[in-house]
């Protein structure tokens, strides 16, 4: 009686997890307390605070005196609009990063100075903004062009779905 050969690739991918290598966690599916962001640079993800009413964006991350290097906040409005930011009351300096409705950067107002009342456009057709440390998107490589992934934009046809 022959026996069927057995397949390596069981083997392989026990062993790649066995030592404790994965895949990465932008393959898992979206969670409402992160974003990922990618683009040409490679790949980052955020832990964040969502900030979809009225109140909660008015608010912001007004009068924190730190935040951690991977978390942010996630303005989203109920349709695209224009969109500006200050900072006032603003005790860190942040980089403010405009998405449109498909998860695509479309503007970045870099190291926003923290008590700064200048308004800082992100253009027409803003959907979300992602507030994350300032430096952090040159750091990391994002800007025009990147892509978001996260369950906001899931109602409409997005470049990056869940």
């Amino acid at each position: 009686m022959m026996r069927p050969r057995p397949s390596l690739a069981a083997p392989t991918l026990a062993f790649v997890l066995g030592l404790g290598l994965s895949f990465p966690a932008f393959a898992a599916d979206c969670r409402s307390d992160r974003v990922d962001l990618r683009g040409g640079w490679g790949q980052t993800s955020f832990t964040v605070e969502i900030a979809d009413d009225e109140a909660e964006r008015a608010q912001g991350l007004m009068f924190r005196e730190s935040m951690a290097r991977g978390a942010g906040m996630l303005f989203v409005y109920p349709k695209p609009q224009r969109a500006a930011f200050w900072m006032k009351n603003t005790l860190i300096p942040l980089d403010i990063i405009f998405l449109d409705q498909t998860g695509k950067v479309i503007a970045i107002q870099a190291d926003a100075i923290p008590g700064d009342l200048t308004p800082l456009p992100g253009g027409d057709n803003v959907f979300a903004v992602l507030e994350i440390n300032g430096g952090l998107a040159a750091r990391y490589g994002i800007s025009i062009g990147s892509e978001m992934r996260h369950k906001v934009f899931s109602k409409t046809a997005p470049i990056w779905p869940c």
